[in-house]
């Protein structure tokens, strides 16, 4: 590689610990043997290749030299997986795979294997465990009884946690059970004790009959799958407030909200959707992949205002950069393999949003900042489209267009789905960048690098911020560093203190209405964590509940405060916070939004 490649990335010293930690390539003797550079344009050289198969007016030189840029200059990143495989021996490139799991021995460990074939390469799993018979159900075979999904659950759970990612990371799943299935109580308390299916979130599949049920508090049947009849009814709501309760105490379990994924989906006549991936941003068909990429929305900034041509050609080349990714990916299965070329389902979303509204001068809270997360990703949305479709001119559309919603539409496209809005975890590190969607989590805070030592980190937009106004010095920011908001600290501009919001200043009602307006124009989902105070109550969680499915939203999560053993954030107590505490707010090295919990992140 070009020596002058080596040094011409600025990256903070957690973003370089966590590039040598899990992706720069190493040699037997696990040292590091790449720079960050080399990193970006082996990703660019793999992902540029694809151009070779198509007759098409852009080069795969020209387009290796555009994806290296905006790598480079972190105004774009694809998903983990992506930035680890390009160009190596395992070459998969994708972050998110759905498995089925038939109610059968042979079914059940079939998918067990399979999903550790796919953590092995560096993928997160999503499972639904709805066609599993209930507890105590009849075996046939040796007239004995089920042991029930939560049960199968557990086997996944240990079996993941002895799999690391790629030799990088432990794995993630996301495990679903449908509001009807007659095992729902068990699954919703599954999560009641500390260290159970830790490498689970889970989320109950509640549909549109469910959710009228809660509101009127009337009951709804429980159907054995096995039988397709009917076992009891319950009372909805009572069932509700087992899930609120459950997410309460633990952040588990959210909502997937099925009826409305379905209402969406590209491609009805070739099956329902029932799961989604680990986060929950991408619901896919049995064996479906996605590959995910985001744009750093505050690096489309030029002087405080949005340049709407760089995000256009940013989406565009995004577009084209995931295509490609499908085109070159090595799959960990042939199932796998034949239904995502089938679809070609891309997820583009952003990153970054927080700090581009600092930049704007707009507050999280505000209304200002709902107007334009509904424009910005109306924009992104029309724009992936028309650049799915111009590659579909290009190079054919999706397979399975005909079989499509496209079809009726009359819109030819290379791919079933173009948007999701993904929680980004490490990449927005790299980045440099606010994670995803979520407002910032705090904005000076001590950051446990992956070295083992402890690294003092200010939000670079409050930096400048700060240093133009005159007010930067380090004993404001040490106290900045044990609060969780700037409201009440003394020698910040009122102006500043009203646009540089963070996680806790943000009431869970915005939260939410954020997410639903990035969702109105997303064809896939959005992972958002609604993040809570300590303080919340069950009240407060069944609302944003409620809300969500008004919303149309695909699915929800919520996080409150300290109700998790081990979360990856922690703020001083009280007693710590007068002046002159050494205890400040403090960060894991691979945490940058988002669920404190841990287990949102991948």
């Amino acid at each position: 590689m070009p020596s002058k490649l080596r040094n011409n990335i600025e990256l903070s010293k957690n973003s370089l610990a966590v590039l040598k930690k899990r992706y720069l390539l190493k040699d037997e003797n696990r040292n590091v043997i790449e720079a960050p550079a080399e990193l970006f344009l082996r990703v660019a050289k793999h992902v540029s290749s694809a151009e070779k198969k198509y007759k098409t007016k852009v080069s795969p030189k020209e387009a290796r030299e555009v994806f290296y840029r905006m790598m480079s200059e972190r105004e774009f990143m694809p998903n983990s997986p992506t930035l680890m495989n390009a160009g190596t021996y395992f070459g998969q490139l994708s972050a998110c795979f759905v498995l089925p799991v038939e109610d059968s021995m042979d079914g059940i460990f079939n998918s067990l294997h399979n999903m550790a074939k796919i953590h092995q390469s560096g993928g997160g799993t999503g499972f639904d465990f709805s066609k599993l018979r209930p507890r105590g159900d009849l075996v046939s075979t040796t007239k004995g009884e089920a042991s029930g999904p939560v049960s199968f659950m557990e086997i996944f759970d240990k079996s993941t946690g002895v799999i690391v990612q790629g030799g990088r990371r432990r794995g993630a799943n996301m495990g679903i059970l449908r509001c009807d299935h007659p095992d729902i109580i068990d699954f919703i308390q599954a999560k009641s004790k500390q260290n159970i299916l830790s490498n689970f979130n889970l989320s109950v599949g509640a549909t549109d009959k469910f959710m009228r049920a809660v509101n009127k508090n009337t009951k709804v049947p429980l159907i054995n799958p096995r039988t397709g009849g009917k076992t009891k009814e319950v009372k909805a709501g009572i069932v509700f407030d087992l899930i609120v309760e459950g997410a309460w105490k633990t952040g588990d379990p959210g909502l997937i909200f099925l009826d409305e994924i379905n209402r969406e989906n590209p491609t009805p006549s070739i099956g329902r959707i029932e799961a989604t991936n680990p986060c929950g941003e991408l619901p896919l068909l049995p064996y479906e992949s996605c590959n995910l990429a985001s744009v750093n929305l505050e690096r489309m900034l030029v002087n405080g205002k949005l340049n709407w041509e760089k995000l256009k050609r940013t989406v565009h080349w995004g577009v084209r950069f995931l295509d490609n990714v499908i085109t070159v990916n090595k799959f960990p299965l042939q199932e796998i393999k034949e239904i995502t070329f089938a679809n070609r389902k891309i997820g583009l979303g952003v990153m970054g949003f927080a700090d581009m509204l600092y930049g704007m001068n707009i507050a999280y809270t505000s209304d200002e900042a709902l107007k334009l997360a509904d424009k910005i990703m109306d924009f992104i949305h029309k724009e992936s489209v028309y650049a799915s479709a111009q590659l579909a001119s290009e190079r054919g559309a999706f397979p399975n267009f005909r079989k499509s919603v496209y079809a009726e539409r009359n819109i030819r496209m290379r791919n079933a789905t173009v948007n999701t809005i993904a929680p980004t975890g490490t990449i927005s590190i790299i980045a440099g960048c606010s994670s995803g969607i979520e407002p910032v989590f705090a904005l000076s805070f001590v950051r446990n690098i992956l070295s083992g030592n402890k690294q003092f980190e200010i939000n670079p937009v409050f930096e400048r911020r700060a240093r133009r106004k005159g007010f930067y010095n380090k004993e404001l920011l040490s106290e900045i560093a044990r609060k969780k908001s700037l409201k009440n600290i003394k020698g910040v501009p009122q102006e500043v203190k009203r646009v540089f919001e963070t996680a806790f200043d943000v009431p869970g009602e915005q939260h939410l209405r954020v997410q639903a307006a990035f969702q109105r124009h997303t064809d896939n989902s959005v992972s958002k964590t609604i993040n809570l105070p300590q303080k919340a109550g069950k009240e407060d969680i069944k609302k944003i509940y409620i809300m969500a499915h008004k919303l149309r939203c695909k699915g929800i999560t919520i996080y409150r405060y300290g109700s998790k053993e081990g979360q990856v954030i922690s703020f001083p107590s009280g007693k710590e916070e007068k002046p002159g505490a050494k205890d400040f707010f403090t960060a894991s090295s691979e945490y940058s939004g988002g669920c404190a919990g841990g287990t949102c992140q991948f």
